[in-house]
């Protein structure tokens, strides 16, 4: 019987109507619809749109003024993203490159310099500032372990070990030259004004795992008190030149990162027979 049945079987198949970002419209049973047939030739699906194979007509030849109308109403942050890919294409093809024999360039120091000169001339307050940052660093220690220890909740705590060991092989990997206007102190953390990996930022994304956490367990205020506090310990890393610009921007990327990764493992560890032989560490980690 089979070898008597045609080889091409036809199979009528719904799709999603054109234009290709607009949702179906419904009216009771009727759905505006689009039949492709679906061929099988030698054991293959193919797809028959009109007579034609599928894939042969590309997608922009079906877009119309409306549709282009439509994205940029609704969708119009990855067209904002799109202008900027064109604007910074522009940017980094005539820009003329930093010679080796110069320091980097990094807009946040020129939009800091004032704050520079205030604590290069005011060596007190420079030292009251970070010691201020470095009990703002204990602050999120001591919320991320007390989330652990106390409350039982070990996310924030395994984020931030994904975090600072990722930041550790990076910042080996690639050591960034220190700033030649560098302003430390001897209450900076790391406390005693020891070396340091520059990138990424460990104060800021040890912050943003902080807040995270918080607003999980909807203490609001402490989250904003924490992003204020971050944003601030930001502009304090800019004017001593403690950081580049984009160690901060990439450690509140990485805070973000390791967080969801971090979940992503609570959720897997839950279905693993061995978190039993853990003893006491079972109940937390499950």
């Amino acid at each position: 019987m089979r070898g008597a049945k045609v080889a091409a079987t036809l199979t009528t198949i719904t799709t999603l109507p054109t234009p290709p970002y607009k949702r179906s419209k419904i009216k009771g049973n009727n759905v505006m619809a689009k039949k492709i047939d679906v061929s099988t030739i030698n054991g293959k699906g193919y797809a028959m749109c009109s007579g034609r194979f599928y894939g042969k007509q590309a997608s922009f030849m079906t877009w119309t003024l409306q549709d282009v109308a439509y994205v940029a109403r609704y969708h119009w942050i990855p067209c904002v993203f799109g202008a900027g890919l064109l604007f910074f294409m522009y940017v980094e093809y005539t820009l003329r490159m930093v010679p080796d024999s110069s320091p980097p360039f990094d807009l946040g120091f020129v939009v800091t310099r004032s704050l520079h000169r205030v604590l290069a001339s005011s060596p007190e307050i420079n030292t009251l500032l970070a010691a201020l940052n470095t009990v703002f660093v204990g602050m999120q220690t001591a919320y991320i372990l007390w989330a652990f220890l106390i409350e039982g909740r070990p996310r924030a705590t395994i984020s931030a070990l994904f975090m600072f060991t990722c930041r550790g092989i990076l910042g080996y990997t690639t050591q960034l030259p220190l700033p030649q206007e560098f302003l430390g102190s001897g209450v900076d953390f790391p406390v005693g004004n020891v070396s340091f990996f520059l990138f990424f930022s460990g104060h800021v994304a040890g912050s943003v795992i902080a807040s995270l956490d918080m607003r999980r367990m909807q203490r609001w205020e402490l989250a904003r008190l924490f992003d204020i506090l971050n944003v601030l310990q930001a502009v304090r890393l800019l004017g001593t030149r403690g950081h580049y610009t984009i160690d901060l921007a990439v450690g509140v990327g990485a805070g973000i990162l390791f967080d969801f990764l971090a979940g992503k493992y609570e959720e897997s560890s839950k279905t693993k027979s061995a978190l039993v032989a853990c003893g006491g560490l079972k109940g937390v980690l499950s």
